[in-house]
Protein backbone atom coordinates (compact mmCIF):
# COMPACT_ATOMS: atom_id res chain seq x y z
CA UNK A 1 0.00 0.00 0.00
CA UNK A 2 1.27 3.47 -0.85
CA UNK A 3 1.73 6.14 1.81
CA UNK A 4 -1.17 8.22 0.49
CA UNK A 5 -4.78 7.50 1.23
CA UNK A 6 -8.25 8.53 0.16
CA UNK A 7 -9.55 10.20 3.33
CA UNK A 8 -13.02 11.42 4.19
CA UNK A 9 -13.16 14.11 6.87
CA UNK A 10 -16.59 14.52 8.43
CA UNK A 11 -16.75 17.77 10.40
CA UNK A 12 -14.77 20.87 9.45
CA UNK A 13 -14.86 23.07 12.52
CA UNK A 14 -11.72 24.57 14.03
CA UNK A 15 -10.01 21.20 14.31
CA UNK A 16 -11.49 19.31 11.38
CA UNK A 17 -10.70 22.01 8.84
CA UNK A 18 -7.08 22.16 9.95
CA UNK A 19 -6.81 18.39 9.80
CA UNK A 20 -8.28 18.29 6.29
CA UNK A 21 -5.81 20.93 5.09
CA UNK A 22 -2.83 19.07 6.51
CA UNK A 23 -3.99 15.80 5.00
CA UNK A 24 -4.26 17.43 1.58
CA UNK A 25 -0.85 19.07 1.96
CA UNK A 26 0.63 15.66 2.77
CA UNK A 27 -0.61 14.36 -0.58
CA UNK A 28 -3.70 12.49 0.52
CA UNK A 29 -6.91 12.68 -1.51
CA UNK A 30 -9.36 14.41 0.81
CA UNK A 31 -13.11 14.78 0.67
CA UNK A 32 -14.66 16.86 3.42
CA UNK A 33 -18.21 17.32 4.61
CA UNK A 34 -19.71 19.75 7.10
CA UNK A 35 -23.36 20.15 7.99
CA UNK A 36 -23.04 23.87 7.24
CA UNK A 37 -21.40 23.57 3.84
CA UNK A 38 -20.27 27.21 3.71
CA UNK A 39 -17.83 26.52 6.55
CA UNK A 40 -16.16 23.80 4.47
CA UNK A 41 -15.98 25.65 1.15
CA UNK A 42 -12.71 27.52 1.92
CA UNK A 43 -10.97 24.12 1.96
CA UNK A 44 -11.25 23.92 -1.81
CA UNK A 45 -8.35 26.38 -2.02
CA UNK A 46 -6.19 23.70 -0.37
CA UNK A 47 -7.17 20.97 -2.80
CA UNK A 48 -9.93 19.45 -0.68
CA UNK A 49 -13.10 18.31 -2.43
CA UNK A 50 -16.13 19.50 -0.47
CA UNK A 51 -18.94 16.96 -0.51
CA UNK A 52 -22.63 17.69 -0.21
CA UNK A 53 -23.44 14.69 1.97
CA UNK A 54 -21.56 12.32 4.29
CA UNK A 55 -22.24 9.48 1.84
CA UNK A 56 -20.62 11.43 -0.98
CA UNK A 57 -17.62 12.19 1.23
CA UNK A 58 -16.93 8.58 2.24
CA UNK A 59 -17.38 7.00 -1.18
CA UNK A 60 -14.17 5.15 -2.04
CA UNK A 61 -12.41 6.27 1.15
CA UNK A 62 -9.64 4.19 2.70
CA UNK A 63 -10.02 6.09 5.97
CA UNK A 64 -13.00 7.95 7.39
CA UNK A 65 -12.10 10.54 10.01
CA UNK A 66 -14.85 12.02 12.17
CA UNK A 67 -14.17 15.30 13.99
CA UNK A 68 -17.56 16.48 15.16
CA UNK A 69 -18.97 18.13 18.27
CA UNK A 70 -19.66 14.96 20.23
CA UNK A 71 -20.45 11.26 19.99
CA UNK A 72 -24.10 11.60 18.90
CA UNK A 73 -23.09 14.06 16.16
CA UNK A 74 -20.43 11.63 14.91
CA UNK A 75 -22.93 8.77 14.92
CA UNK A 76 -25.53 10.81 13.03
CA UNK A 77 -22.99 11.66 10.33
CA UNK A 78 -21.90 8.04 9.99
CA UNK A 79 -25.50 6.89 9.72
CA UNK A 80 -25.96 9.31 6.84
CA UNK A 81 -22.75 7.97 5.31
CA UNK A 82 -23.77 4.32 5.74
CA UNK A 83 -25.01 3.64 2.18
CA UNK A 84 -21.54 4.42 0.77
CA UNK A 85 -19.38 2.80 3.46
CA UNK A 86 -17.33 -0.22 2.39
CA UNK A 87 -16.70 -3.11 4.80
CA UNK A 88 -13.07 -3.06 5.88
CA UNK A 89 -12.78 0.72 5.75
CA UNK A 90 -10.84 2.22 8.65
CA UNK A 91 -12.81 4.64 10.80
CA UNK A 92 -10.71 7.00 12.93
CA UNK A 93 -13.13 8.50 15.43
CA UNK A 94 -11.36 11.68 16.59
CA UNK A 95 -14.25 13.54 18.21
CA UNK A 96 -14.23 13.92 21.99
CA UNK A 97 -17.16 11.59 22.50
CA UNK A 98 -16.81 10.53 26.12
CA UNK A 99 -17.30 7.04 27.45
CA UNK A 100 -21.09 7.20 27.31
CA UNK A 101 -21.20 7.35 23.48
CA UNK A 102 -18.45 4.88 22.75
CA UNK A 103 -20.67 1.81 22.85
CA UNK A 104 -23.01 3.16 20.18
CA UNK A 105 -20.10 4.19 17.94
CA UNK A 106 -18.40 0.80 18.30
CA UNK A 107 -21.67 -1.00 17.62
CA UNK A 108 -22.16 0.97 14.40
CA UNK A 109 -18.64 0.06 13.29
CA UNK A 110 -19.33 -3.60 13.96
CA UNK A 111 -22.65 -3.56 12.10
CA UNK A 112 -20.98 -2.11 9.00
CA UNK A 113 -17.75 -4.10 9.10
CA UNK A 114 -15.57 -1.04 9.73
CA UNK A 115 -12.15 -1.23 11.37
CA UNK A 116 -12.68 1.03 14.36
CA UNK A 117 -9.95 3.28 15.73
CA UNK A 118 -10.69 5.19 18.91
CA UNK A 119 -8.49 8.20 18.12
CA UNK A 120 -9.23 11.46 19.96
CA UNK A 121 -6.62 14.21 19.67
CA UNK A 122 -5.02 16.57 22.14
CA UNK A 123 -4.44 20.13 20.99
CA UNK A 124 -6.16 23.34 19.99
CA UNK A 125 -6.36 25.55 16.90
CA UNK A 126 -2.65 26.41 16.66
CA UNK A 127 -1.21 22.86 16.88
CA UNK A 128 -4.02 21.59 14.66
CA UNK A 129 -3.11 24.10 11.95
CA UNK A 130 0.56 23.20 12.31
CA UNK A 131 -0.11 19.44 12.10
CA UNK A 132 1.24 19.07 15.63
CA UNK A 133 -1.67 17.43 17.42
CA UNK A 134 -1.09 14.52 19.77
CA UNK A 135 -3.12 11.54 18.55
CA UNK A 136 -4.29 9.16 21.26
CA UNK A 137 -5.25 5.95 19.52
CA UNK A 138 -6.43 2.41 20.09
CA UNK A 139 -7.00 -0.08 17.29
CA UNK A 140 -5.83 -3.37 15.81
CA UNK A 141 -2.09 -3.51 15.15
CA UNK A 142 -2.59 -5.29 11.84
CA UNK A 143 -4.55 -2.35 10.42
CA UNK A 144 -2.42 0.47 11.83
CA UNK A 145 -0.40 0.87 8.61
CA UNK A 146 -3.63 2.06 6.96
CA UNK A 147 -4.15 4.94 9.38
CA UNK A 148 -0.51 5.71 10.25
CA UNK A 149 0.05 8.14 7.32
CA UNK A 150 -3.18 9.92 8.25
CA UNK A 151 -2.16 10.30 11.88
CA UNK A 152 1.31 11.42 10.80
CA UNK A 153 -0.22 14.20 8.69
CA UNK A 154 -2.33 15.64 11.49
CA UNK A 155 -0.11 15.02 14.49
CA UNK A 156 3.44 15.23 15.80
CA UNK A 157 3.16 11.77 17.32
CA UNK A 158 0.70 9.00 18.12
CA UNK A 159 0.34 7.37 21.53
CA UNK A 160 -1.13 3.89 21.20
CA UNK A 161 -3.20 2.80 24.19
CA UNK A 162 -4.37 -0.64 23.06
CA UNK A 163 -5.42 -2.90 20.21
CA UNK A 164 -9.16 -2.82 20.82
CA UNK A 165 -10.61 0.49 19.72
CA UNK A 166 -14.01 -0.45 21.12
CA UNK A 167 -12.59 -0.67 24.67
CA UNK A 168 -12.23 3.11 24.78
CA UNK A 169 -8.75 3.26 26.26
CA UNK A 170 -7.83 6.29 24.12
CA UNK A 171 -11.07 8.09 24.97
CA UNK A 172 -10.48 7.46 28.66
CA UNK A 173 -6.98 8.90 28.39
CA UNK A 174 -8.38 11.94 26.57
CA UNK A 175 -10.83 12.59 29.41
CA UNK A 176 -8.03 12.34 31.97
CA UNK A 177 -5.88 14.78 29.98
CA UNK A 178 -8.80 17.14 29.45
CA UNK A 179 -9.55 17.15 33.17
CA UNK A 180 -6.12 18.71 33.69
CA UNK A 181 -6.66 21.22 30.87
CA UNK A 182 -10.02 22.30 32.30
CA UNK A 183 -8.65 22.61 35.83
CA UNK A 184 -5.56 24.54 34.71
CA UNK A 185 -7.67 26.94 32.64
CA UNK A 186 -10.03 27.60 35.54
CA UNK A 187 -7.12 28.17 37.92
CA UNK A 188 -5.51 30.61 35.48
CA UNK A 189 -8.69 32.67 35.21
CA UNK A 190 -9.29 32.73 38.96
CA UNK A 191 -5.68 33.72 39.67
CA UNK A 192 -5.87 36.67 37.30
CA UNK A 193 -9.30 37.65 38.62
CA UNK A 194 -8.02 37.67 42.19
CA UNK A 195 -4.96 39.66 41.15
CA UNK A 196 -7.21 42.29 39.58
CA UNK A 197 -9.47 42.42 42.62
CA UNK A 198 -6.50 42.87 44.96
CA UNK A 199 -4.72 45.37 42.75
CA UNK A 200 -1.79 43.04 42.07
CA UNK A 201 0.10 43.53 38.81
CA UNK A 202 -0.02 40.13 37.02
CA UNK A 203 3.59 40.66 35.94
CA UNK A 204 4.65 40.48 39.57
CA UNK A 205 2.94 37.10 39.89
CA UNK A 206 4.71 35.76 36.81
CA UNK A 207 8.03 37.14 38.01
CA UNK A 208 7.52 35.41 41.37
CA UNK A 209 6.96 31.94 39.87
CA UNK A 210 9.37 32.27 36.91
CA UNK A 211 11.51 29.20 36.37
CA UNK A 212 10.15 27.36 39.38
CA UNK A 213 7.88 24.31 39.75
CA UNK A 214 4.75 26.51 39.74
CA UNK A 215 5.58 28.00 36.35
CA UNK A 216 4.12 26.41 33.23
CA UNK A 217 3.78 27.30 29.57
CA UNK A 218 0.05 26.64 29.49
CA UNK A 219 -0.58 29.09 32.35
CA UNK A 220 1.33 31.81 30.53
CA UNK A 221 -0.33 31.09 27.19
CA UNK A 222 -3.88 31.28 28.56
CA UNK A 223 -3.06 34.29 30.72
CA UNK A 224 -1.70 36.12 27.69
CA UNK A 225 -4.99 35.59 25.81
CA UNK A 226 -6.84 37.22 28.70
CA UNK A 227 -4.42 40.05 29.41
CA UNK A 228 -3.91 40.94 25.74
CA UNK A 229 -7.62 40.56 24.89
CA UNK A 230 -6.91 37.92 22.25
CA UNK A 231 -9.78 35.56 23.05
CA UNK A 232 -10.93 35.48 19.43
CA UNK A 233 -10.48 33.56 17.28
CA UNK A 234 -10.74 30.86 19.90
CA UNK A 235 -8.04 28.25 20.23
CA UNK A 236 -10.71 26.12 21.93
CA UNK A 237 -14.12 27.65 22.47
CA UNK A 238 -15.94 28.05 25.79
CA UNK A 239 -19.02 26.26 24.44
CA UNK A 240 -17.01 23.18 23.47
CA UNK A 241 -15.12 23.24 26.76
CA UNK A 242 -18.46 23.13 28.60
CA UNK A 243 -19.32 19.94 26.76
CA UNK A 244 -15.96 18.35 27.54
CA UNK A 245 -16.11 19.34 31.20
CA UNK A 246 -19.53 17.74 31.54
CA UNK A 247 -18.25 14.55 29.88
CA UNK A 248 -15.45 14.43 32.45
CA UNK A 249 -17.85 14.89 35.35
CA UNK A 250 -20.20 12.18 34.07
CA UNK A 251 -17.33 9.76 33.49
CA UNK A 252 -16.29 10.25 37.09
CA UNK A 253 -19.83 9.71 38.32
CA UNK A 254 -20.13 6.51 36.28
CA UNK A 255 -17.08 5.14 38.07
CA UNK A 256 -17.87 6.36 41.57
CA UNK A 257 -15.47 9.32 41.57
CA UNK A 258 -16.55 12.80 42.62
CA UNK A 259 -14.74 15.44 40.58
CA UNK A 260 -15.41 18.69 42.42
CA UNK A 261 -12.92 20.79 40.47
CA UNK A 262 -14.23 19.57 37.10
CA UNK A 263 -17.83 20.24 38.19
CA UNK A 264 -16.99 23.74 39.41
CA UNK A 265 -15.03 24.42 36.21
CA UNK A 266 -17.98 23.31 34.11
CA UNK A 267 -20.22 25.70 36.04
CA UNK A 268 -17.75 28.58 35.49
CA UNK A 269 -17.60 27.84 31.76
CA UNK A 270 -21.41 27.69 31.55
CA UNK A 271 -21.65 31.03 33.33
CA UNK A 272 -19.15 32.59 30.94
CA UNK A 273 -21.12 31.23 27.98
CA UNK A 274 -24.34 32.72 29.37
CA UNK A 275 -22.54 36.07 29.70
CA UNK A 276 -21.85 36.08 25.95
CA UNK A 277 -18.42 34.43 25.77
CA UNK A 278 -19.47 31.08 24.26
CA UNK A 279 -17.50 31.52 21.04
CA UNK A 280 -14.39 32.95 22.69
CA UNK A 281 -11.41 30.95 23.86
CA UNK A 282 -12.06 28.84 26.95
CA UNK A 283 -9.76 31.21 28.89
CA UNK A 284 -12.76 33.58 28.82
CA UNK A 285 -14.08 31.63 31.81
CA UNK A 286 -12.07 34.36 33.57
CA UNK A 287 -15.09 36.64 33.18
CA UNK A 288 -17.27 34.28 35.22
CA UNK A 289 -15.54 35.72 38.31
CA UNK A 290 -17.12 39.13 37.80
CA UNK A 291 -20.81 39.49 38.46
CA UNK A 292 -23.74 38.73 36.20
CA UNK A 293 -22.48 40.81 33.29
CA UNK A 294 -19.14 39.04 33.25
CA UNK A 295 -17.19 42.28 33.21
CA UNK A 296 -14.46 43.11 35.72
CA UNK A 297 -15.63 45.64 38.27
CA UNK A 298 -13.90 48.98 38.39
Amino acid sequence: MTDTRAVAVLGTGIMGAAMARNLARAGHTVRAWNRTRAKAEPLTADGVLVAGTPAEAVEGADVVLTMLYDGPAALDAMREAAPALRPGTAWAQCSTAGTESLGDLAAFAGEHGLVFFDAPVLGTRQPAEAGQLLVLAAGPAGHRPVVAPVFDAIGSRTVWTGEDGTAGTATRLKLVANSWVVAATAATGETLALAKALGVDPRHFFDAIAGGPLDMGYLRAKARLILDDELTPAQFAVATAVKDARLIVRAGEEHGVRLDVAAASAARLERAAAQGHADEDMAAAYFASFGEAGAPSA
